[in-house]
């Protein structure tokens, strides 16, 4: 597979362009995974799937790109080594989600947020075990304040014990490669 065993999925937007600040982000967190020696995984595409595979490949690191028939004139992006191509957007999901032994989360639109919701929900009713789950940046934390607050009101458990936030790419590195190395993680699939 690479340097990395592990595997980081990096779940972010399609849409930014090189050079604007979230695919510099994306860049800059592929090349830390990749110098701590985690594989990249995304969606395979544009935007910050681009900037990510990018960043890690500019580092020596593997990556993995998750594509899907739906969007059948698109190919992975030229920094994907390994692609696997999925039916449907459904099953993409799924396998993005089964292949990480963590995450991370960029700001996004409604792809990313059901991403999130999903890798969260799933780690939360125990049908995936628990895994690093990294917000970057402050652009998840009104929802995830939200769903708290809201889980707390009703009695329940706070389901926002399953995610971090760091504010730069290397305190997201540090916690994630702090729990997968301290043997608390999936085994992703």
């Amino acid at each position: 597979m690479g340097r990395g065993s592990e595997i980081v999925t990096v779940f972010g937007s399609a849409s930014p362009l090189p050079d604007s600040p979230a695919y510099n982000l994306a860049f800059e967190l592929g090349a830390a995974l990749a110098r701590a020696q985690l594989t990249v995984c995304n969606g395979g595409y544009g935007g910050t799937m681009e900037a990510g595979a990018r960043g890690a490949k500019s580092a020596g690191g593997a990556t993995i790109g998750i594509i899907t028939d739906f969007y059948p004139k698109k190919q992975a992006n030229e920094w994907i080594d390994t692609v696997f191509r999925t039916a449907d957007a459904p099953e993409r999901l799924l396998s993005l989600v089964r292949t990480g032994n963590a995450f991370v989360v960029l700001p996004g639109g409604t792809g990313t947020l059901l991403e999130l919701a999903a890798v969260w929900e799933f780690m939360n009713k125990g049908i995936i075990g628990p895994r690093p789950v990294v917000l970057l940046g402050g652009f998840w934390n009104r929802l995830v304040e939200g769903v708290r607050s809201h889980l707390l009101l009703e009695g329940r458990a706070d389901a926002s014990r399953l995610i971090q936030v760091a504010e730069s790419c290397e305190e997201c590195v540090a916690m994630i490669t702090q729990t997968l190395r301290g043997g608390i993680h999936g085994s992703g699939t």
